[in-house]
């Protein structure tokens, strides 16, 4: 999704967030493992942006794991989870991510090749009309622990990983979200987040992107 767009698309997703709990025991606590949807559906709970984002996220099964499957063909539309939640009790964000499809050319350090096979947002309130979003990435170009601006710095991005070799494989992420936060919008108050979004898109590249998400958590440090 063009930098320009992503602000703008985070203010319609974060108009349908609101308070989502679940139950506040133990180290972690789940926002969604989908066990409350069925195969086949759009998940419950979640909002998209755009009703076509129905079409491009699917909750699928496989070796009784449930997870998000995502699908776009030259579409950027994210899809929210609203969930609000304690950062000074529950600061790190933990998921498991896979990369199926890569979008070709893409790279997010550029306006017009700024698609992603996989991307998880913590989502801040700003102001009526904006919110702050921090983004996780994984890129297929641009190198791990690379730190971008966008949406004139009401998003802030973190790669985490980067290259194609790890295609169709697993993989789980741990973020420290209010340390994150604290250091890549240089303030120090502690923000309460009003959900997660996930994007896979490849509309800026005109090309398609797969990717599956699942197991998302917030935990203790």
């Amino acid at each position: 999704m063009g930098l320009a767009r992503t602000a703008a698309a985070l203010v319609v997703l974060s108009g349908a967030l609101g308070f989502v709990g679940g139950s506040w025991a133990g180290d972690c606590v789940a926002i969604d493992d989908f066990s409350r949807t069925k195969v086949g559906e759009f998940p419950a709970e979640w909002k998209p942006r755009k009703d076509a984002g129905r079409e491009v996220y699917t909750v699928l099964e496989e070796r009784a794991l449930r997870f998000l499957r995502a699908v776009s063909r030259g579409l950027g539309i994210q899809a929210a989870r609203p969930f609000e939640w304690d950062l000074t009790a529950y600061p790190v964000l933990s998921w498991q991510w896979r990369p199926l499809l890569f979008p070709a050319g893409a790279d997010e350090r550029a306006a017009q090749t700024n698609d992603s096979a996989l991307a998880v947002y913590a989502v801040f309130p700003h102001t009526v009309f904006s919110v702050k979003s921090l983004k996780y990435v994984w890129s297929a170009v641009v190198p791990a622990g690379q730190h971008l601006s966008s949406s004139r710095g009401l998003t802030q991005v973190r790669v985490l990983r980067s290259g194609t070799e790890r295609k169709g494989e697993w993989a789980e992420e741990r973020v420290n979200v209010l340390e994150d936060y604290r250091a890549l919008f240089k303030e120090t108050e502690i923000p309460t987040p009003v959900g997660i979004a996930v994007l896979t898109d490849s509309d800026d590249t005109k090309s398609s992107a797969e990717g599956d998400y699942a197991q998302f958590r917030v935990c203790r440090p």
